[in-house]
């Protein structure tokens, strides 16, 4: 079956899901290599299970874990996380609706103390997501025409050809400039680095492992480091399976207060 379906840019995409895919990067403009990045394969639906290691600048260590689930249909991807450990932070979860139209992400978190899901703000988009180094904004998805996309030039990253692409955001953002080296060919991220307003380089991700798993590339170990606060959170993927069956009515506030499939 084809499994083809939208897929938007975005920290966690690129920690779950590349597609081969058969267009020529040679041919292709600098928007059209992030709409290939936005439009590959990732499949329909996928369940997994992440380890969240958070590192502050003290050096001291904190993990999570996390089983999160997918559902890419009808131009809308859907993510659902659950914080399964440590007591802290069990049973709170995170549900985040991307739309293939362009419209902002709508983001909600259910907080069990409070036992209510609350609704992530747009100003608060860029605050810290369960105090990692990702942002709110991070677990969502960015549509490629938020951007102004160029091609730098090519460079070789761990003896794999990437493009070096430059996105210049047309709005208002924390981090209005990123550079991007993506896979020639195959349409996925090696690395990505986030300017300050200043230009400074204010964050960076880095993609140590991704393996191929039915036919589908996935990045199964990530890091993400603030360089100003001297921070960084490490997630890691297993147990990632495709084709799941679940549908629209799993990916509900409901369901955000019942917990994970068992």
């Amino acid at each position: 079956m084809n499994t083809r379906t939208t897929k938007r840019i975005s920290v966690l995409a690129l920690l779950l899901t590349f597609a081969l895919l058969t267009v020529s990067a040679a041919n292709a403009s600098s928007g059209e290599v992030m709409w290939e990045v936005y439009n590959r394969d990732s499949g329909e639906t996928m369940s997994a299970n992440l380890i969240m290691t958070i590192t502050n600048s003290r050096g001291a260590v904190r993990e999570r874990r996390i089983a999160q689930y997918r559902m890419d249909k009808n131009g809308v991807e859907s993510k659902l996380m659950f914080f399964l450990s440590p007591s802290d932070v069990r049973n709170t979860s995170f549900l985040s609706f991307s739309y293939e139209d362009g419209r902002s992400d709508d983001q909600y978190i259910y907080l069990p103390a409070l036992r209510r899901v609350k609704r992530i703000a747009s100003d608060s988009k860029n605050d810290s997501f369960m105090g990692s180094d990702f942002t709110y904004d991070d677990m969502g998805s960015r549509h490629p025409d938020l951007d102004t996309h160029t091609v730098l030039r090519k460079e070789t990253v761990d003896g794999v050809s990437t493009l070096v692409v430059e996105s210049i955001a047309k709005g208002d953002e924390d981090y209005p400039r990123t550079l991007s080296w993506v896979v020639e060919g195959e349409w996925f991220g090696l690395k990505k680095e986030f300017y300050l307003p200043d230009g400074t380089l204010g964050k960076t991700l880095t993609i140590d492992e991704y393996e191929a798993i039915d036919g589908i590339y996935v990045i199964t170990d990530m890091t993400m480091r603030n360089l100003e606060e001297n921070t960084c959170t490490r997630i890691q993927m297993e147990n990632v399976e495709f084709n799941q069956n679940f549908d629209d009515s799993f990916f509900s506030e409901r369901q955000m207060k019942i917990g994970p499939r068992r």
